[in-house]
């Protein structure tokens, strides 16, 4: 039995309230049962030096956990002078999923940067965030759009990403907090709408895992996917 006591197949309750911030181009707060990530999109009429003069757009993103998102106050990055390397690797994994979903000649020379903020952590912050942060992203882009700035939609998919892995045994959707300390592989998908691999993370935290787990893993992940991009698509209608 899951602490949840949801079925092995079964995700979180999912949440999605869109314009939460009045500045942002683009903005949700998505809920994955009691994870909470704020997610916004900024868009600017730039791009980094290094894509001048390519004739194409950028997407990148930046990602952050609020002190008390944890049962104990974590100190702000900010005050400690750096970020850790597991917010540049995050945030970075973010950026990657999101581009994997955009027509960069089609977005033109602009950036978008989507930043991710985690309210209330209890497991799958990153996933809740690529999933989050590909809202805040289309809804940018639909102001560009209405503004007459980008001629043809740039967005080519859906992105989303969810967390699989073997907890009591068992492959299982969705960890939460009190399974993924306990779970014996732990794995996150980054996944289109149409079942195609952006990034897959995966580790086993005790006994290695064999083909046979990880192909459940992944039908999982595809049922997991295909429920979030319904989430996405009822959220940006």
């Amino acid at each position: 039995m899951r602490p949840s006591n949801r079925a092995n197949d079964e995700l979180r309750i999912i949440e999605v309230n869109t314009n939460i911030t009045k500045h942002a181009e683009g903005s949700c707060l998505i809920k994955c049962g009691e994870t909470h990530v704020l997610c916004t999109a900024s868009v600017e009429e730039r791009v980094p030096p290094f894509m001048r003069n390519t004739g194409l757009g950028w997407v990148t993103a930046e990602y952050g956990m609020l002190p008390r998102a944890t049962n104990t106050r974590n100190r702000r990055e900010a005050a400690a002078g750096k970020q850790s390397g597991r917010t540049q690797e995050i945030q970075r994994l973010i950026g990657r999923s999101l581009r994997a979903g955009v027509d960069r000649v089609a977005l033109g020379e602009r950036q978008i940067t989507i930043d991710c903020d985690v309210i209330q952590a209890d497991g799958g912050t990153r996933c809740a965030a690529i999933t989050g942060g590909w809202i805040a992203l289309r809804l940018a882009v639909n102001g560009l759009m209405s503004a007459g700035l980008i001629k043809s939609d740039p967005m080519i998919g859906h992105v989303a990403a969810i967390s699989c892995g073997i907890y009591g045994g068992q492959p299982v959707l969705d960890l939460d907090y009190a399974e993924d300390s306990e779970a014996g592989t732990d794995a996150n998908f980054v996944m289109t709408d149409t079942n195609g691999l952006v990034e897959v993370q995966g580790s086993a935290e005790g006994a290695t895992f064999s083909r046979t787990e990880l192909n459940a893993l992944m039908d999982l992940a595809e049922k997991g996917v295909s429920e979030l991009v319904a989430a996405q698509k009822a959220a940006t209608l």
